[in-house]
């Protein structure tokens, strides 16, 4: 298996085809289970598997391949992950945001998220796929924006 140097293919849109190939279902959720509970410590991995986590009930040979592909990434960066530095600057609290509007291939839902570092410290990351269709890229990078500032207000 050849290591890869990002989770995810650049660009990468999955979604359900009626041709695809089938693939055995209950080893694709064993894999995306046990890298979901390797996620708590490895961040990187988060947005890849909010990727193939919504293909769960009907996965198909491109899902299996992206999944695959964390794998190798994994292989390529065995010491990635959180650190945790020592620091007292408790009061320095930074929040990062991005959109992706209308970015999935099946509902045109936008998927909005934020990471918030503490004293230079990651501390909280969050991924949501939107309940409704953003009129507009503006919209889903302003609903991704107010989320991540009421997690900066909360902190």
């Amino acid at each position: 298996m050849q290591p890869a140097d990002t989770p995810i293919e650049e660009g990468l849109k999955l979604c359900i085809k009626t041709d695809q190939v089938p693939v055995d279902k209950g080893r694709y959720q064993r894999l995306v289970g046990r890298l979901v509970y390797l996620s708590h410590t490895r961040s990187d991995l988060t947005y890849a598997l909010s990727i193939v986590i919504q293909f769960m009930h009907n996965p198909g040979e491109q899902h299996m391949n992206a999944v695959t592909r964390i794998l190798k990434y994994l292989k390529h960066a065995p010491g990635k992950g959180i650190i945790f530095t020592k620091n007292t600057d408790y009061q320095n609290v930074n929040a990062y945001t991005d959109a992706d509007w209308a970015g999935a291939m099946d509902d045109r839902r936008s998927t909005s998220g934020y990471f918030t570092f503490v004293g230079g410290n990651l501390v909280t990351w969050k991924s949501k796929k939107r309940n409704v269709v953003a009129c507009s890229s503006a919209e889903a990078e302003f609903k991704g924006m107010a989320l991540g500032i009421c997690e900066a207000l909360w902190l």
